[in-house]
């Protein structure tokens, strides 16, 4: 590998981490296709990381010159006479950064799950411990579903494998019993998809980049585009005046950090779409396929070079 490999990994690494989600997280069309929207940022993610990881490593092949034999040395002094010291102080730091991103993902990865679920542990149990029986959700499945009494209406979810949809007082008494079923519905959806682990991955890959890098709105994006996948779960058992009027019940609603809120600041926009009821298939397959592209460009352009690499290596190795 080159260091114009390593130059346009890395370039592409740093577009894919800032520039690109910026860019995306201002596009309008996302709204019409979320699934498919998601797709295309966790492509760009990987990729992200795929791109960094794929420049450090070009890097360490520059930086493992030829000695005299022809076997891969890593004598610094070697490489320096082979690269020259401004190039190979160079190569060194970029080096150094790949590998910091690293560690910065497998700690925030960790960091990220413990802290949640820890969390989430605690407020479960409160909510257990605290939990009033309704006769009004008689009707509905009540094994994940506790009720707090408090006058304000809120609903979320407390995700993981002891699953908890949490309402409260105050929103049985605003909401009409369709409005019940399709905030309960699209809570468990957030449950049934797992929602909160793709906020994990994408938290974690936010808090592994350096801040200069990283875009700031990227977060804010998957946030709702999972909220626009659990609304047209929702939409699909009651349908939109009934969801759209219970959003705007909970538009204001308070949860504590690790859960996942039906209201919430994207509530408005979310209803400017329930009225509008758009989706297009065509800008959907367009994202799916820029997804694979920018998937599997970084992956290929990865795993040919350092297959010939090993393939190199271990034929120096039985020589």
């Amino acid at each position: 590998m080159s260091g114009t490999t390593a130059a346009a990994f890395g370039a592409l690494a740093v577009l894919l981490a800032g520039p690109v989600p910026a860019l995306l997280s201002r596009a309008k069309w996302p709204l019409r296709a979320p699934r498919a929207a998601l797709v295309l940022w966790q492509a760009i993610a990987l990729a992200a990381v795929l791109s960094a990881f794929s420049s450090g490593l070009a890097i360490a092949s520059m930086l493992l010159v030829p000695g005299p034999d022809g076997r891969p040395t890593t004598s610094p002094t070697d490489e320096i006479a082979a690269l020259g010291l401004p190039l190979w102080v160079l190569s060194v730091s970029v080096f150094a950064i790949t590998v910091l991103i690293g560690a910065r993902l497998m700690y925030s990865t960790a960091r990220v799950a413990i802290r949640t679920r820890r969390r989430r542990s605690h407020h479960r149990m409160l909510v257990d411990l605290l939990d009033q029986r309704d006769p009004r959700l008689a009707e509905y499945s009540t094994a994940d579903l506790r009720v707090l009494q408090h006058d304000e209406p809120m609903a979320y979810c407390l995700p993981g494998l002891r699953q908890r949809v949490v309402v409260s007082a105050g929103t049985l008494d605003q909401l009409a019993p369709a409005e019940l079923s399709a905030i309960l519905a699209h809570e468990r959806a957030h449950l049934r998809a797992r929602h909160d682990l793709v906020l994990e991955a994408f938290t974690a890959v936010h808090e592994a980049f350096p801040r200069f890098v990283r875009s700031k709105s990227a977060l804010g994006s998957v946030r709702l585009l999972i909220e626009l996948l659990a609304d047209d779960a929702a939409l699909r058992s009651t349908g939109p005046r009934p969801l759209a009027q219970a959003l705007v019940t909970c538009a204001a609603s308070k949860t504590p950090e690790g859960a996942m809120a039906a209201g919430g600041p994207s509530t408005l926009v979310r209803i400017r779409r329930l009225a509008d009821g758009t989706y297009d298939a065509r800008v959907s397959a367009a994202a799916y396929t820029t997804a694979i592209l920018i998937l599997v460009g970084p992956t290929i352009a990865v795993a040919v070079p350092w297959l010939v690499e090993l393939s190199r290596l271990f034929g120096f190795t039985h020589r």
